[in-house]
């Protein structure tokens, strides 16, 4: 602990772990109304749109001024966001072909910006690249200061207008039926994002920073099925990404701290995609074999049921030989685990026969309740 204690002490190390989960509370509580909408690539369309932004902010004040850089940033942001909702609303492209026509016209755009930049004799273009993979040793307190403000403005309009976009996010149509102003409320939330992407530029980068947005959110959303639960664990998860990318990233040199908050992140949607109880691949594996399992005991009792019934003997003793040439030899199995649940007893019925079986008052009820379910299905 007290290394720990000591190793948050270091001036840059705690600007860039504040940093970090600042930006990873705000990317998860922002990503999950653009992952719900069916608006993932939103995040990536934006981010990539903040490069022209950062160029043309460096052109501008004709040196790399960070407040420039970052005002360009979010204005470039701010019009990407306006192209895509125009697209989709005056138009007959869907929203994934808009934000995919956005993404790579912008970035085209960056792109030869930054080239026209590198091929001029500029001193004061030093480091400009570092906004693509980001470089968060360049944090300084003003910087968790602005970040601060930002993830305020951000979590508290989330707050404000939490039932409006909450419906927003299910179902537009009923939003605008309610008289709810979706135009702006669409365009509120896009520009939320545009910032907290503009907040990670230092931090991410622009290339990095859509992982930042969508996987804590794919994360959280396999422990849950309620939006706020999700909203809350996609906070939790952006902020421990971030948190760990950055102390593991201050344990070494050359390791790039964006790329490793992306890793954990990405890490926590393996963990959540495998554990996660209900939706869990492995839960899903479990739940297969309980099925499969229940369904084989089911089958046994209603063979022995109707065997019973044929020879109308609710005793009637069964050979495990005739079960075995139906089921095969998992047979016993089943039969034991119906011996553990009382359904089924052994039995012998001559002397130097193999082992039979028959059913007990329970399991005679229980078998009658399944056919009665199923009739009642079909």
């Amino acid at each position: 602990m007290n290394e720990l204690l000591s190793f948050l002490s270091d001036f840059t190390i705690r600007n860039v772990v504040l940093g970090a989960a600042l930006l990873g509370i705000t990317s998860g509580v922002l990503g999950s109304f653009a992952v719900l909408r069916q608006q993932s690539l939103l995040g990536d369309a934006l981010s990539h749109a903040a490069l022209p932004g950062v160029a043309l902010g460096f052109l501008v004040a004709g040196e790399r001024n960070l407040i420039a850089i970052l005002l360009g940033a979010l204005i470039s942001g701010a019009l990407a966001a306006s192209y895509a909702l125009i697209l989709t609303r005056r138009s007959r492209l869907k929203n994934d072909a808009a934000l995919g026509s956005v993404l790579s016209v912008f970035f085209a755009l960056g792109i030869v910006l930054l080239t026209f930049i590198q091929n001029q004799n500029n001193a004061g273009q030093a480091g400009l690249d570092s906004f693509l993979f980001g470089q968060a040793a360049t944090i300084v307190p003003s910087d968790i200061v602005t970040m601060l403000v930002i993830s305020a403005l951000c979590l508290g309009l989330t707050a404000l207008l939490w039932k409006q976009f909450k419906v927003l996010s299910f179902d537009s149509g009923f939003a605008a039926s309610l008289g709810f102003p979706t135009l702006v409320l669409e365009f509120t939330l896009t520009l939320m994002i545009a910032l907290a992407i503009v907040m990670g530029l230092q931090l991410v980068g622009v290339v990095l920073m859509a992982a930042l947005l969508i996987a804590p959110v794919v994360a959280a959303r396999q422990w849950t099925k309620r939006l706020e639960h999700m909203v809350v664990l996609a906070a939790i998860f952006g902020a421990i990404s971030g948190i760990t990318g950055s102390l593991i990233s201050a344990t070494g040199r050359g390791l790039s701290t964006g790329l490793l908050i992306v890793i954990c992140a990405s890490i926590l949607v393996f963990i959540s995609l495998l554990f996660a109880p209900e939706r869990g691949l492995l839960w899903e594996a479990l739940n297969f074999q309980r099925n499969r399992r229940d369904l084989r005991s089911q089958q046994v009792l209603v063979d022995l049921y109707k065997l019973a019934n044929e020879h109308n003997n609710p005793n009637y003793q069964t050979e495990l030989g005739t079960l075995k040439t139906y089921y095969g030899f998992n047979t016993r199995q089943v039969l034991n685990e119906l011996i553990s649940q009382g359904y089924v007893q052994p039995s012998q019925h001559m002397q130097g026969e193999g082992q039979h079986w028959t059913l007990t008052k329970e399991g005679y009820e229980q078998a009658r309740n399944v056919l009665a379910d199923l009739g009642k299905r079909d």
